[in-house]
């Protein structure tokens, strides 16, 4: 649901619109520090979206990266299936908020998975579990949640 739509109806519902918008910032603020933010925001995936890469990146993110442990295999993130309150801190991102994806740039994903997401459980990645190379075909199985097809790969790609 768009984020402006949800504030609209939270008057009608009976909750405060203030505590939403704070959700909402915090979900399109940048984790890159403010002094790194221009560098990192021009670092591009120097690779292509073709089946090979998005079926490694598939790949990846389900199993040795285990980002869908988390991030879950649809990439909503946790959250639904949770009991309240049994998590602190912020919950893992949503892949499939469009909003998000339109904001966070592959250069600040990148960041993230090198030196993790203060202040959320999201470590770094790079290069303790994946490669560089092997981060930005995550990333480009990542992109596939924001878009209006389903994020999936051919199943017999490697």
């Amino acid at each position: 649901m768009n984020a402006y739509l949800l504030l609209a109806l939270l008057p009608v519902l009976g909750l405060p619109a203030i505590s939403v918008l704070g959700v909402v910032e915090a979900i399109l603020k940048p984790r890159v520090p403010v002094n790194q933010l221009q560098q990192v925001r021009t670092w591009k995936n120097p690779l292509p979206p073709t089946e090979e890469t998005i079926a490694k990146g598939k790949k990846l993110f389900e199993g040795k990266a285990f980002c869908a442990t988390c991030h879950g295999r649809d990439g909503k993130g946790l959250g639904a299936d949770i009991e309240p309150g049994t998590l602190k801190g912020p919950l893992p991102r949503n892949f499939t908020d469009k909003e998000w994806q339109t904001a966070r740039t592959d250069g600040e994903l990148l960041w993230i998975l090198k030196n993790g997401s203060k202040g959320t459980a999201m470590a770094p990645f790079i290069p303790l579990i994946l490669t560089e190379e092997e981060a930005w075909e995550v990333l480009l199985y990542v992109r596939l949640f924001g878009q209006n097809r389903p994020a999936a790969a051919p199943e017999n790609q490697p």
